[in-house]
Order: structure tokens, then sequence, then C-alpha cells
């Protein structure tokens, strides 16, 4: 038997997986309770905004991919807010800005996360609000664990919150192993007053227009017209309005799949990068992989990662939410035209491809700037302006019914702009994924949704729903997820094993945060897969970060199949963990 880190579970009641065990067990309480997956997602998800505050919050978003027991077909949650209605290119280049910050009040979209999780429970849940929510209101006012990734955060932006966001002072007091934020329990007890209707959907609904036509939007929209410091090193005013919120809601949508033999693979739209993935897959289809005891060898990581760079300067050129020629970009005939670029050595050029025989056009590089130095702490970077890359959590759920889920909560997390004094939480920065230059697909305007990183995964295997999963970590999830994939699939790794399995990851293309800078050529490598690999992949080219051996990657996972239920979750970091009978 593979060793692994801990146990694949395996059960036939219930899994719940995700980036912290207070979610997981939260998840699996609502599941005992008599609860569904979606009423485990949905209490998982709100305790994450508590314990993983430096990560995700109540003003950031959540694209969730989910099937229900009656019907296979994978459907999308988009719970990602558009862009204020206020919001222009030429707006922002007035106020001298090139870029949207990566911090601040200019960089809002509509806070998508409540509406979204609401609106799963009433349609496909079965519980009350107040009896999922009441986990996370339970931390918020009586305290929750603080893990160390939290402090590091707080210390890394103590002088920008003491000099410029005296709002979050809160946080700074955040010494010990415990905290609480009993304003954010307050807000969230007031919602659940205001929702009242005869039927549990109705009280939902209440709840929803609660947020985004009372109280909720209302702070938001007089706290916005303040202008604070952000990322460019300047005051700015948001342009977020309470109108914003009352005109958007949540929404379904289908999803993108692809077929790969007995497996179909879902994923949402390519207003999320999600379909990088889909066409990484389309990609390999042509090549010979191959693992070792569990381990790639170095041919098949150098094959990903040029397959990697092909899929995400196709991201760059075509991908928004906009008219995206996704039908040629996932064809195989377009991956068998595509494929014809991979070498034997690394590229250091962003390529992207003409789906269809159009003509593919790239967002000019920004202009080089100073920028504030930054620091690992742990799972993600964050610079003392705030600044971050990969702040994101994660679950997924799989119930005894059938049901499925996989969710990417993200945004609105300590330090992305300062917290709103009456509601105990702040706004997210997600606008910084547009771009300030006019005809392109993710270019800003207002409306319209920015093409974010958050990329939850389904697939299923001749034609049943068998895995949810999916990790944090911006521009790295879908090159961490394919890892997890091929040493699944093709490495014949459980679960468990399959995330132990060292990963790795490029950063040869624009990164979608602020200051979208790129390094061509370099790759992040966990250093198991041994040192003759590492030195194969600097003979190719490759400029090899050594990783280290447990640091890419915050995988979680749930499956089914054979009248069982699986769940894993990834051990970086010591914070991830399944739970499950």
């Amino acid at each position: 038997m593979r060793f692994t880190t801990r146990p694949e579970l395996v059960g036939t009641f219930g899994m719940v997986s995700s980036t912290h065990w207070l979610a997981s067990a939260a998840g699996m309480a609502v599941l005992e309770d008599g609860g569904n997956a979606f009423d485990a997602a949905v209490a998982a998800g709100f305790v994450l905004q508590v314990v993983e505050p430096h990560l995700n919050g109540p003003g950031g978003e959540v694209p969730a991919l989910f099937t229900t027991a009656g019907d296979p077909t994978p459907r999308v949650l988009c719970g990602q807010g558009v862009a204020p209605a206020a919001a222009n290119i030429e707006g922002y280049l007035d106020l001298g800005l090139d870029l949207v910050p990566g911090t601040g009040l200019p960089a809002a979209t509509v806070p998508g996360s409540w509406d979204a999780w609401l609106l799963l429970l009433r349609d496909h849940g079965t519980k009350e609000l107040r009896d999922v929510l009441r986990y996370a209101i339970a931390y918020a006012r009586d305290g929750f664990p603080v893990v160390p990734n939290i402090r590091a955060v707080i210390d890394q932006v103590r002088d920008l919150f003491t000099d410029h966001w005296p709002t979050s002072a809160h946080w700074l007091g955040v010494t010990g192993d415990r905290h609480s934020n009993p304003v954010l329990a307050d807000t969230w007890e007031r919602l659940l007053a205001e929702a009242v209707g005869s039927t549990r959907e109705a009280r939902v609904d209440a709840a929803r227009a609660a947020w985004s036509q009372g109280f909720v939007a209302e702070a938001i929209d007089a706290f916005c017209r303040t202008a604070v410091r952000d990322s460019s090193g300047r005051d700015h005013a948001g342009f977020l309005t309470g109108q914003d919120l009352a005109d958007w809601s949540a929404s379904y949508e289908d999803a993108v799949t692809v077929d790969q033999g007995e497996w179909t693979v879902a994923k949402c739209g390519p207003w999320t990068q999600g379909p990088v993935l889909l066409q990484q897959l389309r990609l390999l289809e042509g090549f010979e992989l191959s693992y070792v005891d569990g381990v790639p060898t170095a041919a098949t990581v150098h094959t990903v990662l040029e397959c990697a760079k092909l899929a995400f300067a196709d991201r760059e050129a075509w991908y928004g939410d906009a008219d995206v020629p996704l039908d040629d970009l996932l064809s195989r005939s377009y991956a068998d035209e595509r494929r014809a670029l991979v070498g034997d050595t690394a590229s250091l050029e962003l390529r992207p491809g003409s789906p269809g025989g159009r003509v593919p056009r790239l967002p000019e590089p920004p202009a080089p700037r100073e920028v504030a130095r930054s620091v690992e702490v742990g799972e993600h970077v964050i610079s003392r302006d705030g600044r971050t890359r990969g702040d994101t959590v994660h679950v997924d759920v799989v119930d005894r019914h059938g049901n499925m889920i996989s969710a990417t909560p993200s945004g609105g997390w300590l330090q992305s702009s300062p917290t709103i004094p009456s509601l105990g939480f702040c706004l997210n920065s997600r606008a910084e994924m547009f771009w300030l230059t006019e005809g392109l697909p993710n270019s800003l305007a207002g409306g319209k949704r920015p093409r974010i990183t958050l990329t939850p995964t389904l697939a299923l295997r001749d034609g049943e729903p068998a895995l949810a999963f999916g990790t944090p970590g911006g521009d790295g999830q879908d090159q961490w997820q394919l890892c997890f994939w091929l040493a699944h699939t093709l490495g014949g790794l459980n679960l468990q094993a399959a995330i132990d399995a060292p990963t790795w990851h490029s950063t040869a293309f624009p990164s979608s945060f602020y200051p979208r800078a790129s390094s061509p050529g370099e790759a992040y490598v966990e250093s198991r897969v041994g040192q003759a690999a590492l030195d194969d992949l600097r003979r190719r080219g490759h400029l090899v970060v050594d990783a280290g051996p447990w640091s890419l990657g915050r995988m979680c996972a749930v499956g089914r199949g054979g009248g069982l239920l699986r769940a894993a979750a990834n051990p970086r970091g010591m914070q991830g963990y399944a739970v499950g009978r």
C-alpha cells in the first residue's frame, strides 16, 4: 500500500473536504442533522468567511459547479458580481491609473457570495438559513482559532491599517490564539431578523433583499463615497453604489465540458479561467505521459508545462465576459494545430492561437513600476500595501443521495480594502483583473464580470457524477488541479495519494493580479520530483524554482462510485481537512 499523509476517507453517508477543518466539520454537522450536500456547502462556505478572513470574506464572490441527485448534468452557480455601472476605462484613466489597483475601493465589484449561497440554499437545499448560518455566527461572536497565516498577513499590512485604514484596526489586536468579529455576527443576525416570509423559500429571498436592497447596500454605498488609500499609492473613492447591488443577483449557467474517454470534465465558462484546464487536457491527448511509483517523469512535467503556456496564452487573448470562441478553442482540430508548437525545450514566448482563423490580440504589458516588497506567507503572497496573489478557499461536498458540489469562494479578504465599520467586513478587489485597454475580451466595462481565476471542477465517469475537486491559488489553480487529475487518472493514485503527489506550475504568462507581471520560462516545481528531474528540466531551458517538498496547492476532493463515497484534503499548510462517514 502506498504511503499517504493521511487516509483517503471512504464511507456511505457523506463527505466534506475544505481548506479549513472547522468548515469541514460544520458541513458534516449539517449532513448529520439531515441536511443535504448543498445545505452543508452553504454552512461550510460561511464558516470559511470567518476562520480564513485573509483568504475570503462576506464581501467576496463564489463560483460553484454542482449536480443533483435527480439530474447528473453539471450546472454552474455564478456568484461573481459585476463591475459598477459607473465604472469605465476612461474614468480610471482620468484618475491617472493604467491598471485597476490591487486594493482599495476602485477595485470593488458587486459582492456576490451572499446572494449566491442563498440562491443555492433556496433552490437546492432543505434547511432554514438560520440553521446553516449559525455555525459562522457562533465563530464570529465567540471567537475562532487564529491560524498562523492570519497573523502573518496582519503583520505585513500593519502600517497600512494604522496610517490609512483605521476602520480595520480591530485586526491589529490579533495577537493571541483566538479572535472574534462581533460586528459581523450582528450583521448576520440582523439579516436573519429581516428574513420574514410564509415559506422557507420566501424567507431566504427576504434575506437576499435585506442585503442587496436594504441596510447592507446602504452602508456599502455610503462607505464607497470616501477616498481611501489603495495600491496605486494614492487615495481614491469607489464606483460601487447601492443601486449596483440592487440590480445584480446570482444566477445559474450551463457548464463547459470536454470528454476524455470514460471521463467528462466540467468547468465554469470563460468569465473564469476554467476552460484552460479543458484546453490543457485537449493538448495532452496527443502525448505519452508517465508516472513512476506515483511520481511524474521530467518529460511529463516538461510537456505539461509547455501545454499550460499555450492554454494560458489563449486565456490572455480570448477569455472574458464576452463572446468567446469556445467551441473552436476546445476543438480537437485546434488542439492538434497547437500541439505542434510543443518541443523538447522550454518556450520563452507567449503564443496565443487563432481559433477559427481569428487574429489574437494580447493586452499591452503594463509600464514597469516600483512595487512594495512582497513576502511569502504560506499559501499566498502579500505585499505591504495589501496586494495579494492566490487568496482563496475551497469546499467540496457529496452526500448519500448523490448530490455533489465544488465551490471556490474568494475575495473580500481583510487586506483588500478597509473594513466597513457598521458591517464588520470589507469589499472585494476583483475588478483588478480587468484590463484598462479598449477592445479586449477582459476590458473593463460597467455591468461586466471580470475574468476571474476561481475555478472549481466536476468530473463525470460514464455519465455519472464521480469527482468534485479544486484548490485556491490564483493562476496556479488549473495547473495544480491538472497535476491532481493526472496523478489520479494516469498515475492510478487514490484521491489522497493524488493530492500528495508532487505538484508544479508555470508563471510564464501575465498574472491575473496587479501589477500583472510575468516571468517567461519560470516554473515552480516541488522537489519531490527528484533532483534528476529538476536538473533535466533545467537542461530543457526551464527556469526552475525549487519550491521545496510540500508547498504548492491546497487541493480538496470528494468522489463517489461503486456505492461508496470518498474524500481527501491537502496536507500542505496543515490546515485543510476532509471528514465523512
